[in-house]
């Protein structure tokens, strides 16, 4: 039969397409069906189009997961010296930025166009698009039927890579999660991550006053804290430093931004009472950063002592204009959602999914891949591993 294959994988970004080329290379003959018009639209659109495909630096505790042990096998047996190894077979370059994430130098087509270079090289590898996958079912022989807008087809094993709800533009929809639940896998509930803050308060107003400034700072709450870039948004906060931070974050809650965390400013401000004790606070700031922030700060901080010399203000007060620096407490209103997201928290409960074979531990022949599964990778090309990882690990299998 035409329509009958070994594998059918849902959908083709990342994971789907690296588990495609796999399977392929193990003479599967693969079917990829995907609902966009283009396949790996999100590769494209990642890092900025010059695609983070993955870190030097993968370890597990860069994963969010309800079963945190969860990652360890597929991460260990493909790790980013793999693939940093296709990469350079393919004589792509990149490049390393800061926090050991790796870059390609001329764009993310070249990632993209690599993966699809694989598939056609096993030559067992077909890919579809404008499918939109309708239903997928068991029969009692035990092979499954698909049934998408342009016709059904048949395999033995189906393959779940449709991905999460982030960028609903690039072609996410839920269908991944309907059919795990389905096939009678809990899922956990799903939220927008590695996503922007925005603000209804008097911080909103502030940040679209310095929209498109930036500046390092330490975002924490109780659970994480991350120091890096936090950049002004005319709704509130992105940057790295908030798009990691909003993984730990739940509607309602509150973080602390340290503003100087590389400054001791109780120090700073006790120094520059003896030395400059004529001048304003904001001159003195002016040293850490720029001249629009100070005035936004000063006016959030210390509106009232903003025109006496610090030589004028006592240590008790420094000391608490100091403190509020470090630990400046806000309250976002929510985030950007999904349509500005890089990843969508939760998903398929990874208790119920073998780690080494990424098979349903109900449905014989039903995998799950990338970010469908309840694992989150941090900001930096760790969701591009989980991928890559995750799909070596299910073309054992398939």
């Amino acid at each position: 039969m035409d329509n009958h294959f070994d594998v059918i994988v849902l959908g083709a970004g990342a994971a789907g397409l690296m588990l495609a080329a796999l399977a392929g290379q193990k003479k599967r003959n693969v079917l990829v069906l995907e609902k966009a018009n283009k396949v790996g639209k999100k590769i494209l659109m990642s890092g900025g189009g010059k695609c983070n495909f993955t870190n030097l630096d993968i370890e597990p505790h860069h994963y969010l997961c309800h079963n945190p042990h969860f990652v360890k096998s597929a991460l260990s047996r493909y790790t980013q010296w793999d693939f940093i190894g296709l990469v350079c077979e393919h004589g792509i370059e990149y490049e390393e930025r800061k926090h050991g994430q790796l870059f390609t130098t001329k764009g993310s087509k070249l990632i993209l166009n690599m993966l699809l270079d694989e598939c056609e090289k096993s030559q067992s590898v077909s890919i579809r698009t404008q499918h939109d996958i309708s239903a997928v079912k068991k029969q009692p022989n035990g092979q499954f039927t698909v049934h998408t807008s342009q016709g059904t087809f048949s395999c033995e094993s189906v393959v779940v890579a449709t991905g999460g709800l982030s960028i609903p533009t690039l072609g996410g929809s839920g269908i991944g999660y309907h059919i795990a639940k389905q096939f009678g896998h809990q899922v956990f509930d799903t939220r927008a991550g590695l996503v922007p803050f925005t603000f209804s308060d008097y911080i909103k107003e502030s940040a679209t006053k310095l929209s498109g400034n930036a500046l390092d700072v330490t975002l924490s709450n109780s659970k994480a804290t991350f120091t890096e870039a936090m950049l002004f948004t005319h709704r509130g906060l992105s940057g790295p430093s908030a798009l990691q931070l909003s993984n730990y974050w739940h509607a309602g809650e509150s973080f602390y931004i340290n503003f100087f965390p590389r400054q001791d400013l109780v120090q700073f401000f006790k120094e520059k009472k003896q030395q400059q004790a004529k001048s304003l606070l904001r001159t003195l700031l002016l040293s850490l950063t720029t001249k629009n922030i100070v005035l936004e700060l000063q006016k959030l901080v210390w509106p009232q002592d903003s025109e006496l010399a610090i030589g004028q203000i006592n240590d008790q007060r420094l000391q608490a204009i100091a403190q509020k620096l470090h630990e400046f407490e806000v309250k976002p209103s929510g985030t950007e959602g999904y349509r500005t997201a890089e990843v969508t928290l939760g998903g398929v409960d990874t208790t119920e999914v073998s780690s080494k074979t990424m098979q349903s531990n109900y449905i014989n022949g039903l995998f799950f891949i990338g970010e469908i599964l309840d694992v989150t990778g941090h900001l930096g090309g760790y969701n591009f591993q989980w991928a890559w990882s995750s799909a070596a690990a299910a073309a054992e299998y398939v």
